[in-house]
């Protein structure tokens, strides 16, 4: 099944569909900025909030990683997650990270190993300038990992809801 969203008003197609809340997510293996593995199943027993955006060297994706980091700074860090995840090496995340003196609430993590996330969470571009990495979207799951929100954002160059994300991440803590 294709979706389709817009790059600039242009129309590009994804494959697979973003999961929806009362879904499971499918399970994943992302690397982390020492180049190890992290899988879903060790974020268990704790709230998630990702945020899957094509490139942190660009500005919104960017802003978005900073965004939920500095919304997230007075949240129960012991019981949340928050992973931004695309398609650049760990070591762009890391420099990225660098670049804003530390990014503490979030964490970077790279599909660079398989695109099968991508497909799996329903964001993997198929046409257009950017086929192969991912389009904008943020789920939200809760400690069992049940999906409680999801946006697909449907201009890639457009900022998610953030308020709705963290407001769906935090309630009932």
């Amino acid at each position: 099944m294709s979706t389709e969203i817009s790059l600039q008003g242009e129309k590009v197609s994804l494959a697979g569909k973003v999961p929806t809340p009362g879904s499971s997510l499918p399970e994943f293996k992302l690397v982390n900025d020492n180049l190890e593995d992290l899988s879903l199943t060790e974020l268990n027993h704790r709230r998630k909030l990702i945020c899957i955006v094509p490139s942190v060297d660009t500005p919104v994706c960017a802003h978005s990683a900073k965004k939920f980091n500095d919304m997230l700074a007075d949240s129960q860090q012991d019981k949340i997650t928050c992973l931004v995840v695309s398609a650049d090496l760990p070591f762009a995340h890391q420099r990225f990270a660098k670049s804003e003196g530390g990014l503490k609430n979030i964490r970077l993590l790279s599909m660079m190993r398989s695109r099968q996330f991508a497909k799996d969470y329903g964001v993997l571009i198929e046409t257009g300038p950017l086929a192969g990495i991912t389009a904008r979207a943020v789920i939200v799951a809760d400690e069992k990992n049940q999906v409680l929100y999801s946006e697909l954002v449907s201009e890639i160059s457009s900022e998610p809801d953030y308020q709705k994300a963290i407001e769906a991440l935090t309630a009932g803590l």
